[in-house]
């Protein structure tokens, strides 16, 4: 070990300066909506306002096990492919301050919101890999003119393993940390899940953590949130 020869005898010894962390310990390059810390605001501080991309991504080939159940359960699944690949699809219901709604999905192509002009909520494409992801987004230039987005996965196709899938989305503002919600919890029961709801005041956008299952499809995410919408069936 080196000895400093210019340190005075009896003079502390001089500690590594250490990296300073921010403020209440929160990452700046990312925040996880947990449980716990459920909600952050969008646009608050170096948030901003612009367009908020929202990426979702899965595993689409998880090990397959075994197929469960009875002969014609096993019959089914050997014939669907249901014991395989998983076939995640992002959307999104959405509500706007002028009354109307709508939902942004690859069902049906729906790729973007009804409105006039420019969308304000819409949808890169539909990925049946996982590899890729699929991605949203969401204008927040004018906060005014949005009331509230509920950002949704729906298992298309395959058995709903939700802890196969290993879904996460991770929503990106212009500015400031992205924000992360895990799909940590699991219901198998249920081929719908509720990820994060996207709230404004009009003036302030905050992202709430959901992590909701739903047994049914869009309809019954709907009625969980009073949406109140009229559905039909819908392929892609």
């Amino acid at each position: 070990m080196a000895i400093d020869y210019s340190k005075k005898r009896g003079e502390p010894e001089q500690q590594p300066e250490q990296p300073r962390q921010p403020s209440g310990g929160l990452s700046l390059s990312k925040v996880t909506l947990t449980k716990a810390a459920p909600k952050v605001s969008l646009t608050k501080g170096a948030g901003g306002g612009g367009v908020v991309d929202v990426r979702l991504a899965w595993n689409a080939r998880p090990a397959q096990a075994a197929p469960s159940g009875g002969f014609l359960s096993k019959l089914r699944q050997a014939a669907t492919g249901s014991g395989g690949g998983i076939d995640l699809d992002l959307g999104a219901l959405y509500e706007f301050a002028d009354g109307s709604k709508g939902v942004v999905q690859a069902l049906g192509n729906a790729f973007r919101d009804r409105g006039p002009g420019e969308p304000l909520v819409w949808l890169d494409g539909d990925d049946r890999t996982g590899g890729g992801g699929e991605n949203l987004h969401v204008d927040l230039r004018d906060p005014a003119r949005i009331k509230r987005v509920l950002v949704f996965a729906f298992i298309y196709e395959g058995v709903p393993n939700w802890a196969a899938a290993d879904g996460v989305v991770t929503l990106k503002p212009v500015g400031g940390p992205e924000v992360e919600v895990r799909l940590d919890e699991h219901d198998d029961r249920s081929p719908m899940c509720a990820i994060a709801q996207i709230v404004s005041d009009g003036r302030e956008v905050s992202v709430q953590r959901e992590v909701r299952y739903v047994q049914g499809g869009q309809q019954a995410l709907d009625e969980a949130y009073g949406w109140g919408m009229r559905w039909q069936t819908g392929r892609k």
